[in-house]
């Protein structure tokens, strides 16, 4: 909620020339944006929080289905949910394309320009993988399996949304936001899915997961009754 809030809010101090469904969040906190400072610093925390929940909650909680879930749990932490925004301070863009001169060569010319273009793209991707791969963990856990369908829907939305900012630049703003906004509710769902489990289960159901899922594979199989 404070993620999805505080790039809502950011939109009203970047000037008349900023469009909200043509130019993207991360130009908010450009080298040349006012007041970047505070999307910097609440991003970063925001995908802190998020790589830390998926390594001590999702990853515990999932690990009875097997590498599905350690390879998902990876790759949402390296997403652009995660290591993605977690990295904003050194992804910042040259210019914005509100400044007047500014273009998307000019904009991505700069290390931090380069850096945001490989991370959104790329992570873009990742957290696609991610959604796959922690459904089909899912599947193979009785109390998460109608979870499972979901998930993939979910991964196939992220998809589209990436695929429809790149086709329509007019609207790229808004495919990104709702992108974002997307992935902050569903990583918010995964969250209340593992807390009522929890309290279900009669106790938390996070810890260190090695532990866990190791006692989960010495445990006697079917076939070996």
């Amino acid at each position: 909620m404070i993620f999805v809030a505080s790039w809502l809010a950011a939109a009203s101090w970047q000037g008349p020339r900023y469009r909200v469904l043509a130019h993207s969040i991360s130009e908010m906190y450009a080298r040349t944006a006012p007041h970047p400072t505070f999307l910097l610093i609440v991003f970063t925390l925001c995908d802190a929080a998020t790589i830390l929940f998926t390594l001590r909650s999702v990853w515990p909680a999932l690990c009875p289905g097997g590498w599905a879930a350690t390879v998902g749990s990876v790759l949402l932490a390296l997403s652009v949910a995660g290591l993605g925004n977690l990295l904003s301070p050194f992804e910042r863009v040259a210019c914005r394309m509100a400044d007047p001169g500014c273009t998307t060569a000019r904009m991505i010319s700069n290390s931090g320009g380069k850096l945001d273009n490989a991370l959104t793209s790329i992570g873009l991707l990742v957290l696609v993988l991610a959604g796959f791969f922690l459904a089909h963990a899912m599947r193979r856990i009785p109390g998460w399996q109608p979870w499972a369908w979901p998930a993939r829907g979910t991964a196939v939305l992220f998809l589209t949304l990436g695929a429809a900012s790149v086709m329509d630049p007019g609207l790229s703003g808004l495919f990104e936001r709702l992108f974002a906004a997307t992935g902050a509710a569903a990583i918010a769902a995964l969250a209340v899915g593992i807390l009522r489990r929890s309290r279900d289960m009669g106790g938390p159901e996070t810890g260190p997961p090695g532990e866990d899922c190791k006692a989960l594979a010495e445990a006697p199989r079917l076939d070996q009754w």
